[in-house]
């Protein structure tokens, strides 16, 4: 009897390791679903817009050509001249707003450079009026720096009464004569 219990435990061991553990459950595959290719129609290309005409800007004949020594005397309002008062070298506003726009000109055409010339009426001497001029043609390149342009595009001379662009001997002329004329020079420094 001792055999037939040693036989059954070790029958009951073996069949106890001898059991398989039950398969694990796999998921039901998806049903495959078909798929119908959808043909996409292009949109339809418009058609083709024609260009507008070429338009040529419009060039006024009257006018001088932009960047040109007329342009320059044009756009700082006819000539390119300050006027100052008897024995005077400060600007008056009128003087201002011609260098504001000689100014504007120049920072536009950067290679451009000019000259002021300061000139005086006949009256007084001539060292005189050299002095003058040159207090007129420092003024006149003091308010073109201050308003952007380099000062190693300007340079100063002084004519003091040496050449009068009115030749009356009367305050019309001399007033004619008291000036900075910015004489300007096209092509770069150099």
């Amino acid at each position: 009897m001792k055999k037939y219990l040693m036989a059954g435990a070790a029958l009951l061991v073996l069949s106890a390791c001898a059991t398989q553990p039950e398969p694990e459950l796999m998921p039901e595959p998806e049903p495959v679903v078909e798929v119908q290719p959808q043909i996409i129609e292009p949109e339809p290309i418009p058609e083709a817009q024609p260009l507008p005409p070429v338009v040529e800007p419009f060039v006024d004949p009257n006018l001088p050509i932009p960047g040109s020594e007329d342009d320059f005397a044009f756009q700082s309002g006819g000539e390119p001249r300050v006027f100052f008062g008897y024995d005077q070298f400060n600007l008056s506003p009128e003087a201002q707003d011609v260098l504001r726009r000689q100014a504007n000109w120049l920072n536009i055409y950067q290679d451009a450079i000019a000259t002021i010339e300061g000139h005086a009426d006949e009256r007084g001497t001539r060292e005189y009026n050299l002095a003058l001029g040159a207090r007129r043609a420092d003024s006149v390149k003091a308010f073109l720096v201050s308003q952007g342009v380099a000062p190693n595009r300007l340079r100063t001379i002084s004519y003091g009464k040496e050449r009068p662009i009115d030749p009356r001997a009367n305050e019309a002329g001399w007033s004619r004569n008291r000036n900075g004329h910015t004489n300007l020079r096209l092509g770069g420094i150099g």
